[in-house]
């Protein structure tokens, strides 16, 4: 069975990368509760969180430091919201981490995820290099 995520890291599907290393990689959501939501995965097909292996545990979280930072520092916004889904609203099923922009009373309010919705690829390639520039990273 094809998984949307494992087509991304192989570039079989278009995304908007942020980020790449040799464990994970990360593109914005396409359907963001904010602009700038982004999602990381594991490179290799990893359901949930308990499944993934110990050696990429380590790599896993660098990497959700690294974007929280980067996502606050290239949106402005007051910090973000980190979360993981297993199973139960997990849309697609293959591990991955939302790293959300959050600013105080920006209308999130326990688990209702409003969705925007970008512009065009072109507004969001630009806020896709935006956070790529605040965490010094390069093109995919």
């Amino acid at each position: 069975m094809a998984c949307t995520f494992c087509e991304i890291v192989a570039a079989t599907r278009p995304a908007h990368h942020v980020f790449a290393d040799e464990a994970c990689v990360a593109f914005l959501d396409a359907r963001p509760v904010f602009l700038g939501h982004v999602l990381l995965v594991p490179r290799t097909h990893h359901e949930t969180l308990a499944d993934l292996p110990a050696a990429l545990i380590a790599p896993l979280f660098t990497g959700m430091q690294r974007l929280a930072r980067a996502v606050e520092g290239a949106l402005g916004s007051d910090g973000t919201f980190v979360a993981i889904n297993n199973k139960v609203s997990q849309s697609v099923p293959h591990l991955h981490v939302h790293i959300v922009p959050r600013k105080k009373k920006d209308g999130l309010r326990g688990f209702f995820w409003p969705r925007q919705k970008y512009a065009d690829d072109e507004h969001a390639e630009r806020i896709a290099a935006l956070i790529r520039a605040a965490a010094g990273l390069v093109e995919p």
